[in-house]
């Protein structure tokens, strides 16, 4: 790959990246303090993620891989991202905002997607060549945060700059993409099936006992899950953080600290004591929350969100790994697709629908909430899930045989 092409992919995927950040993390104190929507209206907002990941797979698989250059869609989608997030700056109410943010997370969704498309046609050997480049988008993450919390955005009430930050970044974006190297559709002239768009082909993995408890473990952790993505922010303005934001972006940097050491823990723990530990950080983390504060237990409150980085590689990538080496190269595709409509969809979906009616049934006044009994909940679900998964999840230290194989 020439240095331009690495330059123009770097700069992409930093992009696509700072605007999910740019608006996503602070979305639920924006809509509590701004719009002044309930928590389960929050809890809804945030389930149009969940929504668009479950849509995405059928524009990809529809529409990119069989008649349009990646690049391309990639361009008209932001541009018409860009449009659709600043015009929720003008909108003053929940009910005219959800509709937006929802056909919104519609067309970024595939996004996702389609700039990993574009990274992999220009690389020859993408397991060196990919991960510097993806490393820039949760770089862009993190930059995202910290400047919400350098501005004081959030303790100004000024959160709706942040759509106005992230709309002008998807214009750039878009407009960067049509410069990008040409990705022609992969699949052109291809008839695609249902089957194939959802990663059907791959559903014989189910049938390894070891494979279901891990699949189900991981659509039940996702529940979870979206309570820290939908809530974490509003929790932490709530009890008084300075820059909220950028404090929550030391969860992005621990992510990329126990990227690079995995390799040195998956030798030495293997795949279930990896998953295990993982979804163990889960539990601590909710405990922190729980009893952490501005004061004397402050440490607990960073302590949580320092552990988002055990939580997501040690559960989520060795879980893409197992996936990975299980399926074998005829599945491989279809199950990480699989897999991953499945957590991102369903679980967070369920779990963006239930986190919001439980704390809004700790609601104590207008400006306050029992966040102890609110953070105990997923605790406990993580509990949960940690102990049946640990029950019958059986590894060897190898990988069973492929599917189809």
């Amino acid at each position: 790959m020439n240095l331009t092409n690495r330059i123009k992919l770097s700069g992409m995927m930093f992009l696509e990246f700072f605007i999910w950040g740019a608006w996503f993390v602070t979305m639920g104190t924006y809509l509590t303090k701004t719009l002044h929507a309930t928590d389960v209206q929050n809890g809804v907002a945030y389930a149009t993620q969940s929504l668009g990941a479950i849509l995405a797979p059928f524009i990809i698989g529809l529409i990119a891989d069989r008649y349009f250059s990646a690049q391309k869609i990639l361009g008209v989608l932001h541009l018409i991202g860009a449009g659709l997030l600043y015009y929720t700056t003008t909108i003053s109410n929940f009910d005219s905002f959800y509709p937006i943010i929802l056909i919104y997370m519609i067309i970024y969704m595939p996004t996702l997607a389609l700039v990993n498309s574009v990274s992999f046609k220009q690389m020859k050997d993408p397991s060196k060549e990919f991960p510097p480049i993806r490393v820039l988008g949760t770089l862009g993450w993190i930059v995202a945060g910290l400047t919400i919390g350098w501005l004081g955005w959030e303790n100004k009430g000024s959160l709706v700059l942040t759509f106005q930050m992230a709309a002008i970044a998807s214009l750039i974006l878009g407009l960067l993409s049509f410069t990008l190297p040409d990705t022609p559709p992969a699949k052109k002239g291809q008839k695609t099936t249902f089957a194939d768009i959802i990663g059907l082909d791959s559903i014989g993995l189910l049938k390894n006992k070891s494979y279901l408890t891990f699949f189900l473990a991981s659509v039940a952790i996702c529940v979870p899950l979206a309570f820290y993505y939908n809530f974490t922010n509003p929790y932490l303005n709530e009890i008084g953080v300075k820059a909220a934001a950028g404090v929550q972006s030391m969860g992005q940097i621990s992510e990329l600290l126990f990227m690079f050491l995995m390799p040195l823990f998956f030798v030495r723990l293997g795949v279930k004591k990896m998953l295990a530990v993982g979804m163990l950080a889960w539990v601590l983390r909710y405990i922190l929350f729980a009893y952490g504060n501005v004061g004397v237990n402050y440490w607990m409150v960073i302590g949580g969100i320092v552990l988002h980085g055990v939580c997501y590689d040690f559960f989520f990538v060795t879980g893409q790994i197992y996936t990975d080496k299980l399926a074998g190269d005829k599945f491989k595709s279809a199950a990480q697709g699989f897999i991953t409509l499945a957590t991102y969809g369903v679980g967070m979906l369920i779990g963006s629908y239930i986190s919001g009616p439980i704390v809004n049934k700790y609601k104590i006044s207008d400006t306050a909430h029992n966040w102890q009994s609110i953070w105990l909940v997923p605790a406990g679900i993580a509990a949960v899930v940690l102990i049946v998964f640990i029950l019958f999840f059986k590894d060897n230290n190898k990988i069973e045989e492929p599917v189809g194989s």
